[in-house]
Parts: structure tokens; C-alpha cells; sequence
């Protein structure tokens, strides 16, 4: 068998929506057949029976930071962190690098910096602002997946956000490229002062009510339904507007929603006053719409389940000595979000099967990335063995995200990736390294760049 093949074997394989016996045979990178298990190929890598094989999972909400404020993340650490959690391709976000990714200048600059670091595949959103809005053309040539806005402040001066005039016409203009615009939605008008607020999580939690969702999310759908645009909702924390998203995609208005495992696995009764670690904007909110946010899961109004790994240095995070209005907001994630969903999922009696597409094809189609997610002929490599029952503890000392903080440390998980594989290369093997050790990763990083298909406009 050259370098370039690979033979996998698994008794549960997740192919074709269900877990089934299959055997995968890969070349130069792209898997070449799907098949039964056959006692024929010689060098397989077996599968153990206490671990299913996955298509490398999907993350299309990602900020990586490079260039410019690379100390809170890079494409090396992010990436290399992607690779542990079994995420073979990411989306990083238009915003929190210097510059953002509002040009297509702008975008070649990022390109440059992740081309020689990438241990996954990677691919970039742009930024619609108002200083370019009715001028995203050149950055949609340029390969961007779509254009993400906010409608409240971003929180950095670089990326103003678009009020509702703004956003109309950020919509208009993107239905005519055949591209998708992807919001922030929380109403500025129902969001407290910026400042400090204390240590209180409560009093974060009132700064950031359920009822700015709500509005910010009404004025997309409005938006999209007068425009035809694609648009999709980010980071929904707030489980009482999935009504208002399930009547506008029966109505055919083009959108789709995601959630974060933060949300899926973390209640507001359980944060500590001062632990800012667990802020993030929109906040997370109480047990009771947790249980809301999973029945979105299970009747599949939620499209995507993917991290918003917004990553910060420890000082940021702890700016004011815990104080809610004055931390970074911003959960690190992106190593540990699969295991998280998946154990509470358990807990909850919820079926591997469930979750495994919004981890896979699900964010693959928000972000119209063609062949992502899948495990089929034809399609790249990109596989990982997730042991169901494997123990883990979260130290955030371990992760591979740049810094040392993040909400899930000290949490216990069952679940765990063991391998990943990335255009048919190892790229991660929790199985290597001694004692007390980081697990083992292949170099020099070999993921790709990612541009979209510039479609004709409509």
C-alpha cells in the first residue's frame, strides 16, 4: 500500500444518514470506494468496536484572529485544536483579525497568513459593514462563503454594525450575487449601556434579554422574505423565537439557524458570580429554554450545531476582575464541542444519530460548502474515530486553543475523538505521546483553502 492510500474499517460507520459496517478505501486523498467489510484488504486500520468512524466534522463559525490580534488565537493553534476535536474544516469569521474581512485586499491578507499553518481545511466569511455595503462584489469573486453582519455593536470599532436600513440593503445586494448573509442578532435598542455591570451573572443575564433576539431576529426574516436573500441566524441562545424561524422556513423564506454546544450544555443557574469565562453575547440562558433549544434540535428547526469559538488572552477574559460588562465576551470551544453535545445528549437519551448531522452536513450547507461532511466517493478524506465511552476531563491547560480559559474546564465528559485523518493523512492521534504528554500531530500542515463557487447572479 503506497503513502498515498489508506484502508479504514469500522463496524458503525456514519454513511448515507445511519451508522452502518463499511469499508473505506482511500487514494491520493479522496475516498475511491465504500464498502462492505471485506477480508481482502491487507494494512487496514480497524476501527475498534467501542468507537464509531465519522466524516471529519463541520465548524462554519470559527474566529481564528490572524492576523492582528493573533495572541487570542492563530491558524496554527486553532486548527491544530480543530484537528483534536475532530473538525477537518472550518469557516473562520470576518472580524477580530486586523484587518477584518471587509475587502477582498483584506481576505488575500488573511489567506496569507493561514496558507503555511493549517492543519484543517479552512474557508472565510466576509464582512458586510457599512462602509461596503453596495461593493461585496469583489470580495464574493474573491471566494468568500457569504457575509456576516451584526445588528448590535461587535464589540470591536473595526466592524460597526448595520441598523435596519442597513441590513435591507446588505440583503438586497447579496440575493443579487447568489450569496448568503449571516447575522448577529440582538436589537441594540433592548440591550443595556455598555459598562460595568458587576460580577453578577444575573445582572448580565437582564443586560442581554431574550426579547432582543426576538426583534433582531423578526427584522431578518422580514428582510429575507422581501428580498428572496439567504440568510442565517447565528449563535440563537434564545429558544422562544425558533417559533417565529420554524413559520418563516415553512412560509419559504430561505433561512436556516445554528446553536452552540455552550448553549446546549450549560445553564445560568449553574455560572458562578465573577466567572466570566461564560460570558458571550448572546448570553447563555436558563435550564428552562436549554430544554426549549433541544426540542429545536429534535423537531429540526436547528440547522447547525458548530462552537463560535471566540477565543481571548486569560487578561481579557478577566478584565475587572470578573466583572460581566467589562470581560471579553467569547467561549473557547472548538477542541471540546462534539464531546460536550454528545454527553449531554446522552444524558438526555438523545441518539448519537441525532446529533452527528448537525456536526456534519448541517453546517456544511449553511455554508454551501459542496462535498463536506461525508464520508462517499468522491469526497476528501476527512474521517475521525470518536470513542463513545472514553472518559475526559477538560483542562484548559491542555487544550490546544492558544489560551488557557474557557467555560467547559474542570467539566467531565464521555465521549472523546481518538484519530483524525485529514485528505486521507493522519493529522491527529490521541494514542501517541508518553505520559503527561500533548498527543501526537503530523506536520508540517497540510489543510487547504477553501474558496466558494461564485455563482451567477440572480
Amino acid at each position: 500500500m503506497s503513502r498515498s492510500s489508506l484502508t479504514v474499517r469500522a463496524a458503525r460507520a456514519w454513511i448515507d444518514g445511519r451508522f452502518q459496517p463499511a469499508q473505506i478505501r482511500v487514494e491520493d486523498g479522496v475516498v475511491v470506494a465504500v464498502g462492505p467489510v471485506s477480508g481482502a484488504a491487507r494494512r487496514a486500520v480497524v476501527v475498534p468496536d467501542d468507537a464509531v468512524l465519522l466524516p471529519g466534522l463541520v465548524d462554519s463559525h470559527v474566529h481564528v484572529n490572524e492576523p492582528g490580534r493573533t495572541e487570542w488565537e492563530g491558524f496554527t493553534s486553532a486548527t491544530l485544536a480543530a484537528a483534536a476535536g475532530g473538525v477537518t474544516t472550518i469557516v473562520d469569521m470576518p472580524l477580530n483579525s486586523l484587518p477584518p474581512t471587509t475587502t477582498a485586499e483584506a481576505l488575500a491578507i488573511k489567506k496569507a497568513a493561514a496558507a503555511p499553518s493549517a492543519f484543517v481545511d479552512v474557508g472565510f466569511w466576509g464582512g458586510a459593514v457599512p462602509d461596503n455595503l453596495g461593493a461585496l462584489a469583489p470580495l464574493h469573486a474573491a471566494g468568500v462563503f457569504g457575509f456576516k453582519c451584526f445588528l448590535s455593536p461587535s464589540g470591536v470599532d473595526e466592524f460597526p454594525h448595520l441598523d435596519r436600513a442597513q441590513l435591507l440593503a446588505a440583503m438586497t445586494e447579496i440575493a443579487a450575487l447568489g450569496s448568503r448573509l449571516i447575522v448577529h442578532a440582538e436589537d441594540p435598542a433592548l440591550l443595556a449601556a455598555d459598562g460595568p455591570l458587576g460580577r453578577s451573572y444575573d445582572a448580565f443575564l437582564a443586560s442581554r434579554p431574550a426579547a432582543s433576539e426576538q426583534s433582531a431576529i423578526d427584522a431578518v426574516i422580514d428582510a429575507a422574505r422581501r428580498t428572496g436573500a439567504r440568510a442565517h441566524i447565528l449563535h440563537l441562545s434564545d429558544a422562544r423565537a425558533l417559533p417565529a424561524i420554524a413559520a418563516a422556513k415553512a412560509d419559504g423564506v430561505a433561512l436556516t439557524v445554528e446553536t452552540c454546544p455552550h448553549y446546549l450544555t450549560i445553564a445560568a443557574e449553574e455560572i458562578p458570580d465573577g466567572a466570566s469565562e461564560f460570558k458571550c453575547c448572546p448570553p447563555i440562558r436558563e435550564a428552562s429554554n436549554r430544554d426549549l433549544l433541544w426540542g429545536g434540535i429534535l423537531d429540526g428547526t436547528i440547522d447547525a450545531i458548530v462552537t463560535d469559538h471566540s477565543p481571548s488572552t486569560v487578561d481579557l477574559k478577566t478584565t475587572g476582575d470578573g466583572d460581566f460588562g467589562l470581560a471579553w465576551g467569547g467561549i473557547a470551544g472548538l477542541q471540546v464541542g462534539f464531546s460536550a453535545v454528545w454527553t449531554e445528549a446522552r444524558r438526555r437519551g438523545i441518539p448519537l444519530e441525532v446529533i452527528v448531522p448537525l456536526f456534519t452536513t448541517g453546517p456544511a450547507r449553511v455554508a454551501g460548502l459542496d462535498g463536506a461532511g461525508v464520508i462517499a466517493v468522491g469526497a476528501p478524506a476527512h474521517l475521525t474515530v470518536f470513542g463513545l465511552d472514553d472518559a475526559m476531563t477538560v483542562d484548559a491547560r491542555r487544550l490546544r486553543h492558544r489560551n488557557p480559559i474557557t467555560a467547559y474546564d474542570g467539566r467531565e465528559f464521555a465521549g472523546r475523538v481518538r484519530r483524525t485523518w485529514l485528505h486521507g493523512q493522519s493529522v491527529f492521534d490521541a494514542s501517541e505521546g508518553g505520559a503527561g504528554e500533548a498527543p501526537w500531530f503530523r506536520g508540517p500542515a497540510t489543510g487547504r483553502l477553501l474558496s466558494a463557487p461564485v455563482r451567477a447572479a440572480v
